[in-house]
């Protein structure tokens, strides 16, 4: 059998491609690789991305059969999932943080000097530098990995916040000057994650994909999901939630901000594994009712 993957052409879209493609082979699959390109690739330069723009051309492909494994950043993948598509497995996960990166490569969040631009796409990122620096000005830059760190080298921006996990993934890990505390900067829900979809019907390839799939790793990015559920938010809300399953037990830092950083909230939650959902939908009630998420 011919595993037909659907991915985006971007450098990190396909190094999350050929990752499966990789292991895939290794088991003895035939395997295709099928570039798409989405809504969010053509997307005018510095607009900001929609719910599921990365996401929904590739769902789409594989729907109609034209595919029959799309991998995705499972942060990417909306809320309300395609009732014809499945999450076959999630996994692997990379490092869950967010990583601040300058020019040089010397600094951390409390080096950089008053007034330092730092660019983002993201209104969580946005709202979390604010909270804890507020002297920061925060500039709205867009575009993958690699044209982000282009347009920091070219001096645009003093500094970026990005995934650390992209970086990684690219091999570029060497240009992190820090990976922020998940207490300061929560990360986005299922950031660092890879989600496998595949037909719901397709037996044989849920059976090959079933294979990849780690319990824990599933247990975290759907709690962190169901936080973000649970606020009425989507993927682009200012929510952060950051789960570990050890054994039996479960702790989660969740977290939410307002666009300017003045109203900012960051809780701890444990439990017990079993209990993960529900304690992730009371935190992600909770920080609605409390946090002017906007």
């Amino acid at each position: 059998m011919t595993v037909r993957i659907g991915t985006r052409g971007s450098a990190l879209a396909l190094a999350q491609s050929d990752w499966l493609a990789r292991r895939l082979r290794g088991s003895g699959h035939e395997v295709q690789i099928v570039p798409i390109v989405t809504h969010g690739d053509v997307r005018p330069p510095d607009t900001t991305p929609g719910e599921g723009m990365f996401v929904a051309a590739i769902a789409e492909a594989l729907a109609r059969g034209d595919v029959d494994v799309a991998v995705h950043s499972a942060k990417d993948v909306p809320l309300i999932e395609d009732d014809r598509l499945a999450i076959a497995a999630y996994p692997e996960r990379a490092d869950a943080r967010d990583a601040l990166v300058t020019r040089t490569g010397r600094h951390s969040l409390a080096s950089l000097s008053a007034g330092a631009t730092v660019g983002t796409d993201s209104p969580r990122r946005t709202g979390f530098l604010r909270a804890a620096r507020p002297d920061l000005c925060v500039v709205p830059l867009h575009g993958n990995v690699d044209t982000r760190l282009r347009r920091l080298d070219a001096g645009e921006v003093d500094a970026l916040v990005v995934a650390a996990a992209g970086l990684d993934r690219l091999g570029r890990g060497d240009r992190i000057d820090e990976r922020l505390d998940p207490a300061e900067m929560p990360p986005a829900p299922a950031q660092g994650a890879l989600a496998l979809q595949a037909r719901r019907g397709d037996d044989a390839t849920l059976a090959i994909l079933a294979a990849f799939d780690s319990a824990d790793i599933r247990a975290e990015v759907e709690a962190e999901r169901r936080v973000l559920a649970a606020t009425g938010g989507t993927c682009r809300a200012p929510v952060g939630a950051l789960a570990r399953v050890d054994g039996e037990r479960f702790h989660m830092v969740v977290g939410g901000v307002n666009s300017d950083g003045s109203d900012v909230r960051v809780v701890s939650v444990e439990g017990v594994r079993a209990d993960a959902l529900r304690l992730a939908e009371d935190a992600g009630r909770e920080l609605a009712r409390v946090v002017a998420l906007r």
